[in-house]
């Protein structure tokens, strides 16, 4: 923008890799000249990447579909990452599964009980199964015939880049989305350094010790920094990715489980134990294996034993559990006993993870560090592939469908990693920011031009998903498919029937995330759905509201104090569930005039205590749901409620930010409405 403004004004740049005081002195007295290059380049991507989001989009968005009024995305990234999900999942529909039987025991020796399994893994003929089964079966013993031993050493593994880290962070429940979140959290707070690189070897410039010499201070490393600090000189792993921007992920400050949420202090865990174990020693296993006779038959007992825990002491993640074997000689008889012959099934290929699909994006040159998870997270946001694990939805496979039919150079990677190899390009110096533009219209101009005059084709292709995705059971009035819509006056969620205007049926959804359940209510024979609320289990319930299984009797739960106070009347306040929106809460019997209500938590038993909060004078209640009871004051302005929060809120960070981020509304109670 300046460079527009004035070719000739002077631009230095102030390279950093971490919010620390030391490195950004050090960026600010070394200032660098602009690389216009790479400048460049990052302008290319952001033409190309709206260009091709904002006409792919508008085009499957205008198709005549039923969509209920839903935007449907796309880009030359997010169409070939849908893409591989899709493949994959018509390989899982495709596949045959083949039968093949195992045979299992068990040994022991002494007090130490050990599996074996046949040296035969696999009997793919089932009656040559049962016939070695039949020599086994009533056998008490089995005698040792040879015992291998093999030392193997696993390497420490590379520093972090920013596709290692998502991978990783997934393997720990962190999702790639959350795990950069969380990661910027904790570059703004100086405690790791820039979380976006490609790198994977640490620079010359890296004080190796000064950053262990950090740790020392968090109670939890102290004592594997001190036998860090005494090797002769500290020496890295390298990755296969060399580059000179930033350096791999490392911790650049002191993390204190009790400051950090419980996901910024995972994440920071995560990092600060890699970046130690980068700089241990090889873990060295020792393996084990031993065979057995048994009435004739082959069988083999497998155990692996850590010897040198290496970089294992310090980095656990990812580890196989030891399994140790007795101590055993050639020729040595050992108990034998519950033989078992299972019948099994090949599996299909499985889906991808978060992590692992993050991971061979950057393999076809599909996006970039910077982009890849939130690709991941639109199309989950616009319901093209379901969460946990990651798999199509109809919708996400018709467009692929379609996409492949009529333009299928969308939906290949091949398309989308030339372009990043063009715009590399342009960071050598090979090409130009406007060149690269050019050829990405021209080629996107050719395709649109393709599907224009199909959009009726490809629009029944794509309503048919919708409808199949939205279903969650039959219209008891009419027979009909009730389809899950969205009202966008109420800015909800409802199920209504597909035969409305001429069939009125609607229901209500409770708050979460909602899937259909195939069988009806056993109780009323409506549909049924499972409901995910926030930080809840799964819950299966009858999607009408009228069912006996929704009921909830209505509780008296204390006194009304409003009443008595500015009215001189007593009154009940009573915990009621709306039989229209499935909302529950208590109010007053007088409410049209004193006005009190009070929200209660969506799920659980509710048991009155004939007890009333101190501070606001609201009736205390317990709440018993799977994560065990608790006693509450429904009120969200009591006092007492107001100031623990703002105790918590000053003990977490004493920040905006983290004040933000409770999530809690302080709104009066009495205005509460269902």
């Amino acid at each position: 923008m300046v460079r527009a403004a004035n070719e000739d004004a002077p631009i230095l740049r102030a390279r950093y890799s971490a919010l620390i005081k030391a490195e950004i002195q050090q960026a600010f007295d070394n200032l660098v000249m602009l690389d216009e290059n790479l400048a460049q380049a990052g302008e290319s991507r952001r033409f190309i990447d709206l260009i091709w989001g904002a006409v792919l989009t508008r085009y499957l968005t205008m198709v005549k579909f039923s969509g209920f009024g839903n935007t449907r995305s796309s880009g030359r990234v997010q169409t070939p990452t849908l893409a591989l999900m899709v493949h994959r999942e018509r390989e899982r529909e495709a596949f045959v599964p083949e039968d093949y039987w195992v045979i299992k025991g068990s040994c022991k020796q002494d007090d130490m009980v050990f599996n074996v399994n046949h040296a035969t893994a696999r009997f793919s003929d089932q009656a040559v199964a049962e016939e070695a089964f039949s020599h086994v079966q009533d056998t008490t013993s089995a005698r040792v015939i040879s015992i291998d031993k093999k030392k193997r050493s696993k390497a420490a593994p590379v520093p972090f880049n920013t596709t290692a880290l998502q991978a990783a962070a997934a393997a720990e429940g962190l999702t790639p989305g959350r795990t950069m979140r969380l990661a910027e959290s904790l570059y703004m707070s100086g405690l790791i350094s820039y979380p976006r690189v490609d790198n994977t070897v640490y620079p010359a410039s890296l004080d190796l010790a000064a950053t262990v010499s950090i740790l020392a201070q968090v109670p939890a490393y102290a004592p594997y920094v001190r036998k860090l600090l005494a090797q002769h000189t500290l020496t890295a792993t390298r990755g296969k990715t060399e580059t000179t921007d930033h350096p791999p992920i490392h911790p650049t400050g002191v993390g204190d489980p009790d400051n950090l949420r419980g996901d910024e202090w995972k994440l920071y865990n995560l990092i600060a134990r890699r970046f130690m174990a980068t700089l241990s020693d090889s873990s060295i296993v020792e393996g084990t294996t031993i065979r057995f006779d048994v009435s004739g038959e082959p069988f083999t007992a497998k155990g692996d034993v850590v010897i040198s825990p290496g970089y294992r002491e310090i980095y656990p993640y990812g580890a196989k559990k030891e399994e140790e074997l007795p101590a055993l000689s050639e020729g040595e008889q050992v108990d034998f006993f519950d033989p078992c012959l299972l019948a099994k099934q090949t599996e299909p290929p499985g889906r991808y993870s978060q992590g692992g699909l993050i991971q061979e994006m950057e393999k076809l040159g599909l996006g970039t560090k910077s982009t890849r998870h939130a690709t991941i997270d639109r199309l989950i946001e616009v319901k093209y592939v379901t969460d946990d694990p990651l798999a199509p939805t109809r919708l996400g496979c018709a467009i692929i469908d379609a996409l492949e039919k009529y333009a299928p150079v969308i939906t290949r990677p091949d398309m989308t990693s030339e372009l990043e190899r063009e715009m590399d390009a342009i960071v050598a110096g090979k090409n130009t920011c406007s060149q690269v533009v050019c050829d990405s219209r021209q080629m996107l101009a050719e395709i649109i031009g393709t599907l224009i005059p199909l959009k009726e084709e490809v629009g029944a292709v794509l309503s048919d998903a919708v409808t199949a995705d939205s279903r969650v059971g039959a219209c008891p009035k009419c027979g009909k498919d009730l389809l899950m819509k969205s009202s966008a006056k109420m800015r909800s969620m409802f199920i209504g029937c597909s035969g409305w205007p001429e069939c009125d049926v609607t229901y209500p959804v409770p708050q979460g995330k909602i899937n259909p359940v195939e069988e009806p209510c056993p109780t009323c024979g409506a549909p049924q759905i499972q409901v995910i609320a926030f930080r809840s289990k799964p819950r299966v319930v009858c999607v009408d509201p009228n069912c006996p299984t929704n009921y909830e009797p209505d509780l008296i739960v204390g006194e009304c104090s409003a009443c008595h106070d500015r009215f001189g009347k007593e009154s009940k306040l009573i915990a009621q569930k709306n039989p229209r929106t499935l909302k529950r809460f208590i109010r007053c019997e007088n409410y049209e005039e004193c006005d009190t209500s009070y929200p209660l938590p969506q799920n659980g038993k509710l048991v009155a205590t004939g007890e009333y909060c101190e501070a606001c004078g609201a009736p205390l209640i317990i709440v018993t749901t799977t994560r065990g009871p608790w006693k509450l004051c429904p009120n969200y302005s009591c006092p007492l409620r107001l100031e623990k929060e703002a105790k918590d809120g000053k003990a977490k960070k004493g920040t905006k930010r983290n004040s933000k981020k409770s999530g809690v509304k302080k709104t009066p109670a009495r205005k509460t409405k269902e």
